[in-house]
């Protein structure tokens, strides 16, 4: 049964935090996730919490984390606070014995990860970081050509993701974990690394500073010890006026190349472009909503018929990656 509680098999699921991403996108996806069942979701408001639970269906509405922590029958933890909170109250769920999802970046830096996935080993629970998007087709697709060796050998690949500026918004601090690496580089990071079976041998990074000392833009170049080199380039930088965001994807190999447009965590058909011995086509890739297929796959992975996609080893992977950007930056 998808989300409603009616199945006794259903993992039970308690959600921390009333942010937008769950509003718009993992809780929907609970919804329709095999599985899953809407337990409880906690918050600082009552008044917000009383809005979730009777929006989405939940059982149970608790003012305070620690209150949902305590319920015995919560089974996994989706936790979607402000960066800075995430080493804390993944801990905390940890500690108590849920399973967690939590939303990207898991941790600020390298060592803060280790230690949430030491912590989740020892008590014998799975802790994924939330990168829905890597669960679509879309970009398995986008793999299976590059493995394909259809485009040749990769030597290329360049990817951005550029958001409108954001007002009276916790990105904007730097005590929040906020600028422009922490909520949007750590996507073109982790594509990178998903396309690549390498691990980064130089980096080099620039920002610019704005807000309250947090990077507003930031573009860097990463060699790989295989000695393919890619590209990033993240911003908070578009006018109110402009189109909400820019995303971009291009690899380049010896034989061809691969280049989409298509933006991070969508659903539906989705096409991106493949040259091939000189010439063009258009793959389309049907695709469920990501945040969806995110929970199933966690799901399986506590029910012990299924592993994690976002691995810890990919996570830590991506936190040492995200560390050099952020060292480069002086951030």
């Amino acid at each position: 049964m998808k989300g409603e509680g009616t199945d006794s098999m259903a993992i039970k699921w308690g959600v921390l935090g009333t942010a937008g991403i769950a509003s718009w996108g993992t809780i929907p996806g609970m919804q329709q996730a095999e599985g899953c069942e809407l337990y409880a979701i906690a918050g600082r408001s009552e008044t917000k919490v009383n809005e979730f639970k009777d929006r989405f269906g939940f059982q149970k509405a608790y003012v305070g984390y620690d209150a949902l922590l305590a319920d015995e029958e919560v089974q996994a933890v989706y936790i979607p606070l402000p960066n800075h909170l995430h080493y804390e109250w993944v801990m905390k769920a940890i500690e108590a014995g849920k399973h967690v999802l939590c939303e990207k970046p898991l941790a600020l830096n390298a060592l803060e990860a280790e230690e949430m996935f030491r912590a989740a080993k020892r008590k014998g629970v799975q802790f994924a970081e939330a990168y829905a998007y890597l669960h679509s087709p879309y970009v398995a697709s986008l793999r299976e050509v590059i493995d394909s060796g259809s485009i040749g050998e990769v030597d290329y690949i360049e990817t951005a993701f550029i958001t409108q500026g954001y007002e009276e918004d916790y990105r904007l601090h730097k005590e929040f974990g906020g600028g422009a690496m922490y909520d949007l580089g750590c996507y073109c990071t982790t594509m990178m690394l998903s396309l690549v079976d390498s691990e980064p041998a130089f980096v080099k990074a620039c920002a610019e500073f704005a807000g309250d000392d947090v990077d507003f833009h930031t573009a860097g170049i990463v060699k790989f010890e295989n000695g393919v080199r890619a590209s990033f380039n993240v911003g908070m930088i578009f006018g109110k006026g402009a189109n909400g965001r820019f995303d971009r994807l291009f690899v380049h190999g010896s034989k061809g190349w691969i280049r989409s447009e298509v933006e991070y965590n969508q659903a539906g058909e989705l096409s991106y472009r493949v040259m091939t011995n000189g010439k063009e086509d258009v793959k389309t890739v049907t695709a469920r909503q990501n945040y969806c297929l995110e929970v199933e796959q966690m799901n399986r992975a506590i029910e012990g018929t299924g592993t994690l996609l976002v691995t810890p080893e990919f996570s830590l992977r991506n936190a040492r990656l995200m560390d050099a950007v952020l060292r480069e930056i002086e951030y």
